[in-house]
């Protein structure tokens, strides 16, 4: 029989390239989706145009991580062998807009569905997505063993989440496991997060639909990569003999401004002429420095990154001028080929 997965969070830009993965492998994979009145599901059209994948392989249910009902029903119902919890309200600037609904996503939904699976007995190994941002003010390098010190509203209810996760698996002996994943990007990454509304706003530039690009606080430093790079190292975690906690990403940092700068270059434009900074953008508090030390993951996990910042910029570029209308450079696609074994970007 083929292994379970049950991912919330699916039509995310992490739930898409995860079912992606674990399709490959053969799993039967479940995803939770929310109610709306509109189609949320355009990440996923990729894998339900795949012919080569089942149509019954892939199941998508109705459910909401805000209800404490609805995920036991769907636990008892499938039986998962592992689950991936990667549903939350996931924008860091927004938490500080809307940090009740934030805790209520992001937090308590994670409790909700530890405590399903504690009271199932059901044997499902558990995933949660944790977060870089956790650190917040803390010294660089961050590592496994790094202090908490978060700036928002969203960083401290995923703390919440990673503690409740460590103590379900102290206290109960569920495999629980956090994946702290600094910035992952992708072309499938949201339109207001900062890497692809600089990539968008450029193939907009180029196309000449858009004249200015308005951004924030262009000085704070991240450690950029891959997305689907980093679902593998999701999957690499529930396939350990015992659970932990594992820091996630490419050892190398970059500021906001390094990111402008690249993509304007790849682009042959002088970001000066376009960049314009707005007051609405900048965070209450700011987090300034985040730069991951993976070692334990390359150690015990034996996951490293292929893409590094460069190759990044170019993969979400060439994407973003196909989806304008242009002809795109190129150097993404090769790189993909060249790096990933694949042709292009998994998402027309």
């Amino acid at each position: 029989m083929p292994k379970k997965a049950l991912i919330t969070g699916i039509t995310g830009q992490d739930g898409s390239y995860l079912a992606q993965l674990l399709l490959s492998k053969g799993y039967e994979v479940h995803g939770i989706i929310r109610r709306s009145s509109l189609p949320n599901t355009s990440r996923l059209d990729v894998i339900s145009n795949d012919a080569s994948i089942p149509a019954d392989q892939l199941s998508l249910h109705f459910g909401d991580i805000t209800n404490s009902e609805s995920f036991p029903h769907l636990l008892y119902e499938i039986k998962p062998d592992e689950i991936y919890h990667l549903a939350a309200q996931s924008h860091v600037r927004v938490s500080f807009d809307i940090p009740e609904y934030t805790a209520e996503t992001t937090g308590l939904g994670t409790i909700r569905m530890l405590e399903a699976i504690r009271k199932s007995g059901i044997n499902s190994r558990f995933y949660q997505a944790s977060s870089s941002e956790m650190f917040g003010m803390a010294l660089p390098p961050q590592n496994e063993g790094t202090e908490f010190r978060p700036r928002s509203p969203y960083a401290v209810a995923k703390i919440y989440a990673y503690w409740m996760t460590v103590n379900y698996r102290v206290g109960y002996g569920l495999f629980a496991t956090n994946g702290i994943l600094f910035n992952h990007e992708s072309p499938r990454r949201g339109l207001t997060f900062l890497t692809r509304k600089v990539t968008q706003g450029v193939a907009n530039i180029l196309a000449g639909r858009q004249d200015v690009l308005y951004l924030g606080n262009l000085e704070s430093k991240r450690d950029w990569g891959y997305a689907p790079e980093y679902v593998q190292a999701m999957w690499l975690m529930l396939q350990q003999e015992s659970p932990g906690d594992f820091v996630i990403g490419t050892g190398s940092s970059h500021s906001v401004k390094e990111w402008v700068q690249a993509v304007f270059e790849y682009a042959g434009l002088e970001w000066e002429k376009y960049v314009k900074i707005d007051d609405r953008y900048f965070r209450p508090t700011e987090v300034e420095h985040l730069v991951a030390d993976g070692s334990l993951a390359k150690a015990q996990l034996g996951w490293s990154p292929k893409i590094d910042f460069y190759d990044l910029v170019k993969i979400m570029l060439d994407a973003d001028m196909e989806k304008v209308g242009l002809k795109p450079i190129g150097v993404g696609n090769q790189i993909l080929a060249d790096k990933m074994g694949f042709k292009h970007e998994k998402l027309s």
